[in-house]
């Protein structure tokens, strides 16, 4: 019911996902740090909002902090007129409100149809590309465009790659993009983004029982990786999450 309200209200005021959040950091700054991913998950019910944060909405929205538990002020308002009418001027009241539905509805579908289709999505850009195979070698020019749901946004990430090949799968498809932090150390067990002799790889670091190091694929189909120190190795980052295109 919260996320609903929440959405309803910020539709309402024909704002995006990342405009409401930049204009509530500016006006309570010394408050939580709002951003499109967090408030996509309280939309979408997949996180509710602490008081804290319902209270600011209401504040900024100008709605009673009831507004969030279901009742809604001005329903309440027009019902409580609509039942002091007598049939006949209840019948005209419909009748009035239909015709200006209808004409609302004319005037405003295309419009909403647009909105809906691009309202919870974020832009950001695709910067490298990584192999799930056999490796890549790093496109520095990469500077791809991509449409991202918000709600399948992490809050938290550096960059994003794409990923080429199947030799991650299940868990990483040909095509999926990668949510990477920026690092120059993954542990053990993780799926990072390392850069061999030149070439781009998406892999699991693993670590035999003699103490060298190897990359390994998800999909038995392919082998493992051992690293040497004749190896040209760059550990570029971890993977954080998986988007699903």
């Amino acid at each position: 019911m919260i996320g609903n309200r929440i959405k309803e209200l910020r539709k309402s005021h024909n704002l995006t996902l990342e405009e409401l959040a930049d204009t509530l950091n500016k006006k309570y700054p010394d408050t939580i740090n709002f951003n499109k991913g967090k408030i996509s998950k309280w939309e979408n019910n997949r996180e509710e909002p602490r008081l804290s944060s319902v209270k600011i909405l209401a504040d900024f929205f100008n709605v009673p902090l009831d507004y969030f538990n279901g009742i809604d002020i001005d329903q309440a308002e027009i019902l409580t007129i609509f039942n002091q009418l007598d049939e006949d001027r209840q019948e005209k009241v419909i009748d009035y409100a239909t015709v200006l539905l209808n004409e609302q509805i004319n005037m405003k579908a295309s419009t909403v149809l647009e909105k809906y289709k691009n309202d919870d999505y974020i832009i950001d850009y695709v910067e490298g590309l990584v192999a799930a195979g056999h490796g890549t070698f790093q496109e520095d020019n990469l500077h791809m465009e991509v449409k991202l749901r918000a709600e399948d946004v992490p809050e938290s990430y550096d960059t994003i790659a794409k990923v080429a090949g199947d030799s991650m799968e299940p868990l990483i498809e040909d095509n999926d993009l990668l949510f990477i932090k920026v690092t120059s150390q993954v542990d053990i067990n993780s799926i990072g983004i390392f850069q061999i002799n030149g070439k781009n790889f998406v892999k699991k670091l693993k670590r035999d029982y003699d103490g060298s190091w190897y990359l390994q694929s998800l999909n038995s189909g392919y082998e493992e990786i051992h690293l040497s120190e004749n190896d040209d190795i760059r550990t570029i980052g971890e993977v954080v999450d998986i988007y699903k295109v």
